[in-house]
């Protein structure tokens, strides 16, 4: 659909509009003058024609008053009494954007027997925790759960939803998204505020090659996810001055078609993004017996092995160690990367690492842009070096 209208009863078909347009958008079709799809809405053919017959459309779709909206909501993630992590990264983005326009920071806490839990939120400073303490929640099931989060923004109307991009993050935010008929932004890596309240959501787009920056100027709430290890997570506070808030919502409500039978706990597997040292892989490897290597020197440092996307596509490695847009978003303590150069994806899902330790043999990769420490060299050389140093207990940073 144009973003324009033409009054073709008073075009003269003088083609100033197409000359004027940078984008190629404008065209003669069967004797009319045409927007195609091409169009950015720029509104240079708007100036430019000497009939003035181009006129942007009128938006005629109703916004919301915004005034009616404030504070940021946090869905505080948690299976079997435990809050997953991720919570109190989105706590601390949450918190940094509600004082930028000077609002309260608010979490929600589904489940039952959460009184210690609860405590560990207040801990961490948030100024309000709605909790739903129900026994219908206390195993996660999408519907009941939207229904919950649903009653909430009801009720307490927030500006801004922040929701971890988590397995549970990414089945819930849309449904509740839908619900409202808002936006929903997911994978940000860079989150603001402005002064009215619009929450600018940056996420890496077109396979990390452009970084787009999405905002919901009309609706409220605006929602957003952001990946687990991308924040830094808020601490706790000595004197909490933070207080319970008891909802409920009723048990017909919370009814599901789907009945839990039985559960059968997954069995427990280290997560590369938990891991402190990671040496992490890519296409410099030349063949797979090579990856024997990469995987001694990540075991001498009690460290993960980690790879990229090329290296997974050959089934040398699996889908859990793929470190990057598609796979997993690190921060480790230490992360070794060996014959990787860089690429946007990758440096994605590991930037925010607190030691990168670079080594390529082209010294213009891209991933010495990023890192730390870096050794220009052939990591067949390098590697076992790295190792023989490392066995004789010798800092491979300080050599």
């Amino acid at each position: 659909m144009s973003n324009y209208t033409i009054d073709y009863a008073n075009c003269t078909l003088c083609e100033e509009c197409i000359e004027a347009c940078p984008f190629d958008a404008i065209e003669i079709v069967d004797d009319k003058v045409e927007i195609n799809a091409a169009c950015k809405a720029c509104g240079i053919c708007v100036d430019t024609c000497p009939e003035g017959v181009i006129q942007p459309v009128e938006d005629e779709r109703e916004a919301v008053n915004k005034d009616e909206y404030s504070d940021v909501l946090v869905f505080a993630e948690q299976l079997e009494g435990e809050i997953h992590p991720v919570t109190y990264e989105l706590m601390g983005k949450g918190r940094e954007l509600a004082d930028k326009i000077d609002q309260e920071l608010h979490v929600i806490l589904l489940g039952h027997n959460l009184t210690d839990q609860t405590d560990e939120i207040l801990a961490h400073g948030a100024d309000k925790v709605y909790v739903y303490d129900q026994e219908e929640l206390h195993h996660y099931n999408v519907q009941p759960y939207a229904t919950a989060i649903e009653d909430c923004i009801k009720r307490t109307k927030p500006t801004i939803v922040l929701i971890g991009a988590t397995s549970i993050g990414r089945s819930l935010a849309p449904r509740v998204a839908t619900r409202f008929r808002t936006g929903l932004t997911a994978d940000c890596t860079i989150l603001d505020v402005r002064e009215n309240t619009d929450l600018v959501q940056t996420r890496p787009a077109f396979g990390g090659n452009i970084m787009a920056r999405i905002l919901t100027t009309r609706h409220r709430p605006q929602m957003a996810t952001m990946r687990y290890k991308v924040m830094e997570p808020i601490p706790r506070v000595e004197n909490p001055t933070g207080e319970v808030v008891e909802f409920s919502v009723s048990k017909e409500k919370l009814e599901t078609r789907a009945k839990i039978c039985e559960i059968t706990k997954k069995p427990d597997v280290e997560s590369i993004e938990d891991a402190d040292v990671i040496v992490a892989v890519g296409r410099g490897i030349r063949e797979e017996k090579d990856l024997e290597m990469a995987q001694e020197l990540a075991d001498l440092l009690g460290g993960k092995l980690g790879t990229t996307r090329p290296l997974i596509e050959k089934g040398w490695t699996e889908h859990k160690q793929q470190i990057g847009l598609s796979g997993r978003t690190v921060r480790p303590e230490l992360i070794i990367t060996l014959g990787i150069s860089g690429a946007v994806q990758f440096v994605a899902g590991m930037k925010n690492s607190e030691n990168i330790f670079a080594v390529n043999n082209d010294p213009e990769a891209n991933i010495f842009d990023v890192a730390h420490y870096g050794v220009v060299g052939d990591l067949y050389e390098v590697l076992p070096r790295l190792i023989e140093k490392i066995k004789n207990g010798e800092n491979i940073l300080a050599s």
